[in-house]
Parts: structure tokens; C-alpha cells; sequence
């Protein structure tokens, strides 16, 4: 591992942070580590190395940090996994698992408590400590081809496969939708949470990839319009640096955004550094 990362979980772990204001760590691809005054939330931490990554985990579930709350937007590797969830899982007794209902199954069978597993759905709202969850539809594939993007409800008994969370933390609000399209209705409920920060893919999606086993996101200009027709306050793009085949480009999202979208603030982060956000900033 580069050394460059090794203080990463040690930062993460000594971080404290004051009431209105929460610090973000992104881990690659669209693995965030959130932490407030009170609590440490990981969504889709994809943790397990490979030969085939890019960037590696600034940190292994053995090397992890304490997390309260692991939430996980769909069963895609990258997004669910599994092997570093059940070592969080062994390693740290109090972390609750936050999944898709369709898929704690996944979770269970690998051998995590069920009681330690909440399944949900869009319109349903949580209490995870001081924090509050709303799950969100996202529209995607478990596989490609034939492409096909919708919300899983064949696959699931009707349920909603893919989500994306609305989280409210220190009285701030952050979009992680996990992998999605945009599609009829995602502006309309993004608006109406008022958001400070969205998370948002940019990798896109074509056809030579789809042929590939490629499923695809929005792409970087779709993310921009995305961010502005919701009256986001601060885009940061994600999902375009783990794999060769499946990269995006954040350099033009940013010229995109300057010259389309000059009002519309983004930030790009760096790989297991911490960016701090206090309550109205950006605004």
C-alpha cells in the first residue's frame, strides 16, 4: 500500500468534528467514510484490493477505522463488498448494515446477524443516531447485454433493487445515489430535500462498454444538469477512477460546469483525504 495512504483510518479515527459541520473522506470509486460529532458512516465502501483496481483501498476492513452505520446502494461489488463487510461486521459488533430489502439475503447468508441488517425502500425514513436516511429509487442493471435500465422490480417481487440515500447529518444534507440514470421524477424529489451536496457518478455509459458487461451511470454533463436543475449547492463527482475500462472525466465536468453552470459550485476530492462542509456553506 502507498504510504501516501497509511494515515488515512488513523485520521479518520482522530478526526472530531464540530456540531454543523462533517467531514468527508473519498476512498475511490463511490466509497465515502461521512463522520459528525457523533457518528461514522460508510456508503458502498469497496475496501477488498484487486488486480484489477486502479487506485488501491486507502485502507483494508482489517486496517478500518470504527464505523456506527455501512450503508450499501446495490449488490455490484464495487458497491456491496462483501468479504470487507463481514470483517467490519466481525471486527465491530455495534455496526448496523443498510441495504436494498431485496438483497439482505446476501448479507445473511455470508454469515451477519440479520438483527444487525435494516432493509429499506424508497419513502421510508430512518434514525441512524442523530442522523436521518431517506432511501431514494435508482435506475440501473445487475448485467449487460442486452442493456436494460430500470429499478429491479422484476428481479425483486416488485421492490425497488437499486437506491440511492438522501442522508441528513448535522443539518446538512448529501445525495449519494449509488449508480443511476436520471429519469422522470429524480429532480422533482431531489429538490424537495433541499441539498447541500450531491455524490454523483460520471462514467456514463455506451455501447462497446455495455457489450462489455459494463453497466453504465450518467455522464459528466448529465451529473452537472442533474446538480442544477435540483438546486444542489455542491456537486462532487465519483465513479470514474477505479477501472481501466470504466473511466470518467472529471476535467470536463469542471469546464462543463464553468461555462454552463458557473453558479453551481464542485469540488473533486483526493483519493483518502479529508474535506470538511459546515452547515451553509456553498451557498
Amino acid at each position: 500500500m502507498d504510504s501516501s495512504y497509511r494515515s488515512t483510518a488513523a485520521a479518520i479515527q482522530e478526526t472530531h468534528v464540530s456540531a454543523g459541520t462533517i467531514a468527508l473522506w473519498w476512498l475511490g470509486q463511490a466509497s465515502f467514510v461521512l463522520r459528525s460529532a457523533n457518528s461514522t458512516l460508510f456508503i458502498d465502501p469497496f475496501l477488498s484490493p484487486g488486480s484489477d483496481r486502479l487506485v488501491p483501498p486507502p485502507f483494508t476492513a482489517e486496517e478500518s477505522p470504527a464505523v456506527d452505520y455501512v450503508l450499501c446502494t446495490h449488490e455490484h461489488i464495487d458497491h456491496l463488498d462483501l468479504p470487507a463487510c463481514v470483517t467490519l461486521a466481525r471486527r465491530f459488533p455495534q455496526t448496523r448494515f443498510i441495504v436494498p430489502r431485496p438483497i439482505v439475503e446476501q448479507l445473511t447468508v455470508q454469515g451477519i446477524a440479520e438483527e444487525r441488517i435494516q432493509g429499506v425502500q424508497p419513502g421510508e425514513e430512518l434514525s441512524l443516531g442523530v442522523a436521518r436516511l431517506f432511501p431514494v429509487p435508482a435506475m440501473h442493471g445487475l448485467s449487460c447485454p442486452p442493456a436494460r435500465y430500470d429499478f429491479g422490480f422484476e428481479q425483486s417481487g416488485g421492490l425497488y433493487r437499486y437506491l440511492g440515500y438522501v442522508l441528513e447529518l448535522e443539518g446538512i444534507h448529501i445525495y449519494h445515489p449509488g449508480d443511476t440514470l436520471v429519469f422522470d421524477g429524480l429532480v422533482e424529489q431531489l429538490r424537495s430535500f433541499d441539498l447541500d451536496i450531491a455524490l454523483l457518478p460520471i462514467n456514463g455509459r455506451s455501447y462497446f462498454r455495455e457489450q462489455k458487461n459494463l453497466v453504465g451511470n450518467m455522464d459528466e454533463r448529465e451529473a452537472a444538469d442533474l446538480a442544477a436543475a435540483a438546486g444542489v449547492k455542491l456537486l462532487i463527482p465519483t465513479h470514474y477512477d477505479m477501472f481501466a475500462a470504466n473511466l470518467g472525466r472529471p476535467g470536463l465536468l469542471i469546464e462543463y460546469v464553468r461555462t454552463v453552470y458557473p453558479q453551481l459550485s464542485c469540488y473533486v476530492p483526493a483519493h483518502g483525504r479529508r474535506f470538511t462542509f459546515t452547515r451553509g456553506d456553498a451557498r
